[in-house]
């Protein structure tokens, strides 16, 4: 792990950016946000799964007096993700936004988005200049460059025009669907700017495909120190990409929210049902908040020292499983009984 890249820091509602902050876990809601009360109970779903920042897309002014609602009752802070329309974005920022998220390249003129830099000022919040391919400036938008040079040049040059009006509460995102071409623009985009940057790879896909390319293009980020927010986009239910972002700060010891799971490949030698008893003990640790090490091992190869190693473990065999409880066994139980059993001794500790 390289060192943790300095930046610039902004806040966002109450949760800090970039500086020493940790790096913040950051999703979308997908309702129709007309609906106020489906997309707060959405933003509260979230909440409890670790989201800690949330954006709301306004794609009409129809939606901005349910928008100002949502952002007065949401548990989160509420960024306003606005395309094309300038206007949609000065009055997200009066009606309560925490940030502003836009695209420069396609929010128009130089003057409309000189006014909603000004909207952001008298706000007092921050904006974060998003650049994905379709956003591109009008000068880099056709020069013979490579994808993630011209997201850099058009980040920067965004990101210059913003500091000639005074403005320098900004967060930065270079987005595209290819793994290689966003670790390359972000670290471009690291050596140039000094603001927090939101990494992501965008239109990443379904649950499967789009969690293998966050996680190996967030991973590589992430471990040389680059990303002040992550959010993985999924062509899923948002809680999904809140849960994933932590196991990527999780698995690179970053940040952890919870326990961490070992559960051992299945293979000819396990004696018990472990699959749907490793996704068991997975579902109910969402509600532990402790970071305990949890293992889960099918058979007597590896099973019995991972299990002693792990803050509680069970080793399996034979259709009964050896419950540890720090390193000490404490006790047998038959193998419809293991997930029970785990969970308590995990309350037993206290968590």
């Amino acid at each position: 792990m390289e060192a943790r890249r300095t930046s610039r820091p902004v806040i966002v509602g109450s949760v800090p950016i970039g500086g020493l902050a940790p790096v913040a876990v950051q999703s979308m809601t997908n309702t129709d946000t007309r609906d106020a009360a489906a997309t707060l109970a959405q933003i509260a779903r979230l909440a409890d799964a670790g989201c800690e920042i949330v954006r709301v897309a306004i794609p009409h002014a129809d939606a901005l007096d349910a928008f100002a609602g949502i952002c007065a009752a949401s548990a989160l802070p509420v960024v306003a993700d606005i395309h094309f329309d300038h206007r949609l974005a000065i009055e997200a920022a009066r009606g309560g936004a925490a940030k502003l998220r836009i695209n420069p390249g396609n929010i128009g003129s130089t003057e409309k988005v000189d006014a909603v830099i000004d909207a952001a000022g008298e706000a007092g919040i921050p904006v974060r200049i998003g650049v994905n391919a379709g956003s591109l400036s009008e000068r880099v938008r056709d020069l013979d460059l490579p994808l993630p040079d011209k997201l850099v040049a058009s980040a920067v040059e965004f990101c210059e025009h913003f500091e000639s009006r005074g403005f320098s509460e900004i967060v930065v995102s270079a987005k595209a669907s290819s793994v290689s071409s966003t670790v390359a623009a972000y670290r471009m985009l690291a050596e140039r700017v000094p603001y927090p940057l939101h990494i992501g790879v965008t239109e990443a896909g379904t649950s499967l495909s789009g969690t293998v390319k966050s996680s190996v293009g967030l991973g590589i980020l992430l471990a040389e120190g680059i990303g002040d927010t992550v959010r993985v986009s999924l062509t899923a239910d948002p809680v999904d990409e809140v849960l994933v972002a932590w196991e990527i700060l999780a698995a690179l010891d970053i940040r952890r929210r919870g326990p961490e799971l070992i559960s051992c490949p299945t293979c000819g030698r396990c004696e018990v049902d472990l699959i749907p008893i490793a996704e068991e003990v997975e579902r109910r640790l969402r509600a532990v908040g402790s970071p305990l090490k949890v293992a889960v091992m099918g058979c007597v190869v590896n099973g019995p020292g991972e299990a002693r190693e792990a803050d509680i473990g069970v080793a399996a065999g034979k259709g009964v499983g050896i419950i540890f409880a720090k390193g000490q066994p404490v006790r047998k139980v038959p193998e419809a009984q293991i997930v029970d059993a785990l969970m308590e001794e995990i309350a037993a500790l206290g968590t």
